[in-house]
């Protein structure tokens, strides 16, 4: 059951909604922003023929895009304004496919460091069943250390 947003909570979710429309992969991909709030993000995928492979089932490597990026913004939410992440390990456990229907990815912080922050992300199935979990470490610095 989801637990109902406080004003703040919904700023935050709605700025990152609109912080998303930016970015051409996550539109490609399909990703859809429910809820952001304090080293939590929850993402959602309504599954389209383009997300699966040749077996019928949602490809591993949206799964994946769909775990970085609900944690990324997870993290997002517990660094410094200014603070850039980068993906320095992503490790996940494929635990039943996906044939279809709608994904929830639920991300949350673990640790957060001066220098790195761990995040799990669980993928669930439309009925609610755990389909897979990762745990990711990101790279957090000042903005203009990412940028060449």
């Amino acid at each position: 059951m989801s637990r109902k947003l406080s004003r703040e909570e919904k700023r935050v979710t709605e700025l990152v909604r609109r912080r998303m429309r930016e970015s051409k992969a996550t539109e490609l991909l399909g990703f859809d922003v429910e809820s952001v709030h304090d080293g939590r993000a929850i993402f959602r995928l309504d599954v389209r023929p383009k997300h699966k492979q040749i077996h019928g089932v949602v490809h591993g490597g949206i799964l994946a895009a769909l775990a970085d990026t609900t944690a990324a913004i997870a993290a997002y939410t517990v660094i410094p304004r200014g603070r850039e992440l980068a993906t320095l390990e992503l490790n996940i456990n494929y635990l039943e496919p996906v044939p279809g229907g709608r994904v929830k990815a639920d991300a949350r912080v673990l640790r957060s460091g001066r220098n790195f922050i761990v995040t799990e992300c669980e993928i669930f199935n439309e009925t609610g069943s755990l389909a897979a979990k990762a745990l990711l470490t990101f790279s957090a610095a000042s903005g203009d250390t990412l940028k060449k």
